[in-house]
């Protein structure tokens, strides 16, 4: 059985196309485990909605406790790394993360970046070790194939690797570097733009962002094989 992790992390409540003012990023994450899920329905999906519902960000408490050493380990440490230790299991269990995240002047919003926060962690998804000055990083999620499916969306265009504008998205470089660090280097990319201009831009984009995430969601169907595949529908 494939375990994924469905996050979404716009501040948009609803999905573009179905609701007013309408998340893309909400509707294409939706689209992608909805499309997995008329292929393998026995699946097990996780959804965290850290737009709605943020991670508490990090604290001077939080980092006393996740760096003490075993030797001055207290009872509260346990509380305030109780959430933290939830994001890890949940992401330590899924084989796919798909992550709905919005750019929001030019990087993440703040909730998914609490999420980052929380799940890179000393002992339990990376190793540090100072003493080891051409290796310090080892990463814990490269035990087994994990792979993140990044979908975006963004007001501009131009965006995408090699665009003019390439240089203002610091949403899908900040996002590899932090899953590289902890053992998830397959990073799949999706994105709606022209949410600035509307009309046929904005149409055509989405149309291409949607077409694009049944293609990862049927190439990954293969990667993580079950039993038996069931006929999935085609977007129209």
């Amino acid at each position: 059985m494939t375990r994924i992790l469905h996050l979404d992390a716009s501040a948009r409540p609803g999905r573009a196309g179905i609701d007013v003012h309408g998340s893309h990023t909400r509707r294409l994450t939706d689209h992608f485990v909805s499309r997995w899920h008329a292929a393998r329905p026995d699946d097990e999906v996780i959804y965290r909605d850290v737009g709605i519902t943020p991670p508490t960000p990090v604290s001077h408490a939080w980092i006393e406790a996740a760096f003490a050493p075993e030797e001055a380990w207290q009872p509260w440490m346990v509380d305030t790394l109780a959430e933290s230790d939830a994001l890890i299991d949940e992401l330590v269990a899924a084989d796919i993360l798909v992550l709905g995240v919005p750019l929001y002047n030019f990087s993440a919003p703040s909730g998914f970046k609490a999420w980052i926060d929380n799940v890179i962690r000393q002992g339990r998804t990376v190793v540090i070790d100072p003493g080891n000055p051409d290796a310090p990083f080892s990463p814990l999620l490269s035990d087994r194939p994990r792979v993140a499916v990044l979908i975006s969306s963004r007001g501009g265009h131009g965006m995408e690797p090699g665009g003019p504008y390439a240089h203002m998205n610091h949403l899908e470089p900040s996002v590899r570097t932090a899953l590289e660090f902890i053992g998830i280097s397959d990073l799949r990319t999706v994105a709606v733009e022209h949410q600035e201009d509307g009309g046929e831009l904005l149409a055509a984009s989405v149309n291409a962002a949607l077409q694009r995430t049944e293609a990862i969601a049927d190439t990954l169907l293969q990667t993580f094989p079950a039993a038996a595949l069931s006929a999935i529908p085609q977007y129209r």
